[in-house]
């Protein structure tokens, strides 16, 4: 069993914006996910992430947790939310192809979304606004709580990922102005437009 706590560093509740348990759960499925793989946080483009959650329910505060730890994010374009609702994950080392899923066990879940906090959230109260003595509670048993608990550990598997070629090449949209990258620009009538504008 794995019950050595785990720190989850100041700046990840900055990044989200209030503290939750969700988010810390998050940063561990990220963490258990690179140690299976054997890998670290990517720095570049060496990790891809796949996440299952959203796109609104309870708990999708995950993955901002996810991306903390990974270093996969939507400015690097190495993450992905796939809206199954659910709140797994799969990570895939893109050299070497291996991936894993990483989920949260129903039994767990299930606890997590009876808790005080969520209902709570259940009455709109928003989570700034819910008292310590009700959030560190589940922050700290996240913290501690063994991954076997928390997560189900697919084993290693093969993925391919099919990576958009990125670009350097821009333009001034015909119609706005505004600078567009050519990969996302449309050419209409021989001009090249960006998207918002193409559709007026």
């Amino acid at each position: 069993m794995n019950t050595q706590k785990i720190e989850i560093p100041e700046w990840a509740f900055e990044f989200h914006g209030h503290k939750c348990p969700a988010m810390p759960i998050g940063y561990r499925a990220g963490l258990t996910a690179m140690n299976k793989l054997g890998v670290e946080k990517s720095l570049n483009k060496e990790l891809y992430l796949f996440c299952e959650n959203g796109p609104a329910h309870a708990a999708a505060c995950f993955l901002d947790g996810v991306m903390a730890a990974t270093g996969c994010t939507y400015g690097k374009g190495n993450a992905e939310k796939l809206n199954y609702g659910k709140n797994a994950i799969v990570l895939v080392d893109l050299k070497t192809k291996n991936a894993v899923r990483v989920s949260m066990q129903p039994a767990f879940f299930e606890k997590a979304l009876n808790s005080e906090f969520v209902q709570l959230r259940k009455q709109k109260v928003e989570p700034k606004d819910i008292k310590p003595q009700v959030v560190m509670p589940l922050i700290e048993n996240a913290k501690k709580m063994d991954e076997n608990i928390l997560f189900s550990i697919s084993d290693i598997f093969e993925k391919d990922v099919e990576l958009p070629k990125g670009t350097f090449e821009w333009h001034h949209c015909a119609v706005c102005k505004e600078v567009v990258f050519d990969n996302r620009s449309k050419v209409i009538d021989g001009k090249r437009v960006c998207i918002p504008c193409s559709e007026k």
